[in-house]
């Protein structure tokens, strides 16, 4: 197995193992030696699962020799949030809380990923609950870029671990941009699907109805392959949707003609980085020359939906944590046991206002679609960020808010967006894009992410990981 490939994408590596060009072992086994060499610097794995992995790979082998192909996930090493229940696997959420914790089943994503044939590398590190700091015990993943720049939370492993090829894939979650803001810093290609698309079943909450489960990549085809295993309505949750799920590989074979594409330049330029400026008037130059029509719109007013979202996710996280806050209280970090104190003295009159106010977002932004199919925005306002800046976030309310501006959002009315990689700063750190779609327009962010992808290359840098303060 060449060094090459572990920087194969998902779908890449899937060909090859179609075909028989390589064995699912050897590129099992290729994964394992590359997470045993690297990521004791890197962190981005709390468990490895070497020996399930293997026989899951032999067992693929098998099946694809016999002629018994299962998709584009049969054989292909993938890691998983510790997040999601992996039975007989200690799942801890990026928690102390729940160190010990071995579920009794796999969650329902977990399952269709096995069902898929796919090969189950272990359980990617992440911040405390999902919120937004990593537990004083817990030693945060490192961007394989450069080790003084955020990795992004709350999917912080994942990103991690797929950008550094020690997996073709992962899963996510995202609350208030935490599928978003890991695939931006790694330069990766994320899909937040819309709320109730993917079950939730087996999976610890943040905030549940906020809380969107979707896939990490290095292409909008690859996000498409995961997501198309992963959707759809399962009995164990009830908010999951009945809707059919698309061929969503088949939308990234299509082109982008036809599509309109609105651009707020008010709102994108708002006290927002040149570079990151730059980089959005070139994807909208991308799109024009794929014979899209690049429209002028207005976006509904978003500063109150960001004041709302952390007393929403307040309250729906000391729900969550009940059982266990403020009995175990000795066993939270003070980040998250701060978020819960201030959800359990939020008024039921302030919730309600809350909702009321979310719902009227969801109406405006679902008449913005009426006349778009996409819109194109930023991430986030910042060049790439550092540390340092993250470190003074907890001291500065408006850097806070800066950085939910372009997420958090579309976790309130769960619209779904894709994340992509569209530049890079003057340090070769990636900055990325993101584009927003009607609610089940997944097909659409797909067809879109995948035709750009088609004329750019910035999906296809990687971190070098010889010297990780170079790109």
């Amino acid at each position: 197995m060449t060094d090459a490939l572990h920087y194969l994408e998902l779908t890449e590596l899937a060909a090859r193992l179609k075909a028989r060009e390589i064995s699912a072992t050897e590129a099992t086994r290729a994964q394992l030696e590359r997470i045993s060499a690297l990521d004791r610097e890197l962190g981005s794995f709390v468990h490895v699962m070497a020996e399930t992995a293997i026989a899951e790979a032999q067992a693929a082998d098998a099946e694809i020799a016999y002629g018994r192909y299962r998709g584009p996930l049969h054989g292909v090493p993938i890691g998983v949030k510790d997040l999601f229940w992996t039975k007989g696997v200690a799942t801890a959420a990026g928690t102390t809380l729940h160190r010990n914790f071995r579920p009794h089943d796999d969650a329902t994503v977990v399952r269709r990923l096995k069902d898929a044939g796919a090969v189950v590398l272990g359980k990617l590190q992440l911040t405390e609950g999902a919120y937004s700091d990593h537990h004083p015990q817990v030693t945060p993943p490192k961007n394989p870029w450069n080790v003084d720049y955020w990795p992004g939370i709350s999917s912080s492993g994942p990103a991690v671990a797929t950008a550094a090829g020690l997996c073709f894939g992962s899963l996510g979650s995202d609350t208030g941009g935490s599928i978003r803001w890991p695939c931006a810093a790694n330069g990766l290609t994320g899909l937040k699907p819309s709320w109730g698309r993917v079950s939730r079943h087996g999976m610890f909450e943040l905030a549940a109805s906020l809380d969107h489960v979707g896939p990490i990549g290095r292409s909008a085809a690859d996000a498409a392959a995961l997501l198309g295993v992963i959707a759809g309505h399962d009995p164990n949750d009830t908010t999951s949707l009945f809707d059919p799920v698309p061929d969503y590989l088949a939308a990234a074979t299509q082109d982008m003609r036809g599509l309109r594409v609105g651009v707020d330049a008010a709102w994108n330029g708002d006290d927002v980085d040149l570079t990151t400026q730059r980089v959005l008037a070139d994807a909208a130059d991308a799109f024009r020359g794929l014979g899209v029509d690049i429209a002028e719109v207005r976006f509904p007013d978003v500063t109150q939906a960001i004041a709302d979202w952390a007393p929403n996710c307040a309250v729906e996280a000391a729900v969550a944590h009940e059982t266990t806050y403020p009995a175990r209280k000795a066993d939270y970090g003070p980040i998250l046991a701060s978020v819960i104190e201030a959800g359990r003295a939020l008024s039921a009159l302030d919730y309600q206002k809350i909702l009321l106010r979310r719902l009227a977002l969801r109406g405006r932004v679902n008449a913005l679609f009426e006349t778009i199919d996409l819109l194109l925005i930023p991430v986030h306002p910042f060049p790439p960020v550092t540390l340092a800046m993250i470190r003074t976030l907890g001291e500065q309310p408006d850097l806070i808010a800066k950085l939910q501006r372009y997420t958090c959002a579309f976790d309130m009315t769960g619209h779904p967006t894709i994340t992509l990689p569209g530049g890079a700063s003057a340090d070769g750190l990636p900055i990325a894009f993101q584009l927003v779609a009607a609610h089940l327009g997944e097909a659409t962010l797909v067809r879109a992410g995948a035709a750009f992808q088609r004329v750019t290359r910035w999906h296809r840098r990687h971190p070098s990981l010889t010297s990780r303060r170079q790109h």
